[in-house]
């Protein structure tokens, strides 16, 4: 009698810690899934010509904010890593303040390649100052830059606060930055924030300067901010939920 009590209750300690077991074995995929399936981006920092101090800061600004909002982080100043494979990996390829020519042909094609399969691109500040003999990127940054007066507070007009990138300003933002004035703006872009050049001196583009926008393009997704030039932009919480919502939008996240 001892015996079978014994062992009834030795089958029930089994029972139990082998669904305690399948319990923890299931949170433990769960976490795996998880992590397995963040969103990988890609921060390309190449320069073939003005190099910005506020790079650094900005890879380590978007790290940070990776943390908490369930994506990876890759920085990478090697222009090799624009192949099919490597860059088939990414949910996203973010331009932090690249200038001049960072691509050749071949890195090209697979650039276009990804984005027509449905890769996103984001670009930060300089990333209009790049690939001016490449009409394809021309149109996928959306503008490409002209020139620039000193740096100096601007009034920043919100004209689309729906955007997961601005939905967190008023209708007006006073910034400090590099403002920059565009030539061959892609038609098709949509706008989210324009300066206000009554505001500032230097601008040149009159009525309309845009300063922030966004568009589908050839299969992926874009979005492009003019803010980020100096170190102190990244401290400030209005730009890093900006530069967020930028992310957000390519990622399909802002639904």
């Amino acid at each position: 009698m001892r015996y079978l009590l014994f062992s009834c209750l030795t089958v029930l300690i089994l029972l139990v810690g082998c669904q305690q077991g399948t319990k923890n074995a299931g949170d433990s995929a769960t976490a795996v899934e998880v992590i397995e399936t963040a969103p990988e981006i890609l921060v390309f920092t190449k320069t073939e010509g003005y190099r910005h101090k506020a790079i650094e800061k900005g890879v380590r600004t978007l790290q940070e904010l990776s943390k908490a909002n369930s994506f990876s982080v890759t920085q990478t100043e090697n222009s090799n890593d624009f192949n099919k494979d490597n860059l088939s990996q990414y949910s996203l390829v973010i331009f932090l303040s690249t200038t001049l020519d960072v691509l050749n042909e071949e890195q090209q094609q697979s650039f276009t390649q990804y984005i027509n399969q449905g890769g996103n691109y984001m670009g930060v500040h300089a990333a209009t100052d790049t690939e001016y003999d490449w009409p394809w990127y021309g149109k996928l940054v959306g503008a490409y830059f002209m020139s620039h007066p000193e740096q100096q507070e601007a009034t920043i007009n919100v004209v689309d606060r729906a955007h997961a990138s601005t939905s967190h300003l008023g209708e007006t933002w006073i910034h400090f930055d590099e403002w920059y004035n565009f030539k061959e703006l892609n038609p098709d872009v949509k706008v989210l924030m324009q300066l206000d050049e009554s505001s500032y001196s230097g601008g040149e583009n009159g009525d309309f300067h845009p300063i922030a926008w966004y568009h589908e393009y050839e299969g992926g997704r874009s979005f492009y901010t003019g803010l980020g030039h100096t170190e102190e932009a990244y401290d400030d919480p209005d730009f890093q939920k900006h530069l967020l919502g930028g992310i957000f939008y390519c990622l399909g996240r802002d639904k």
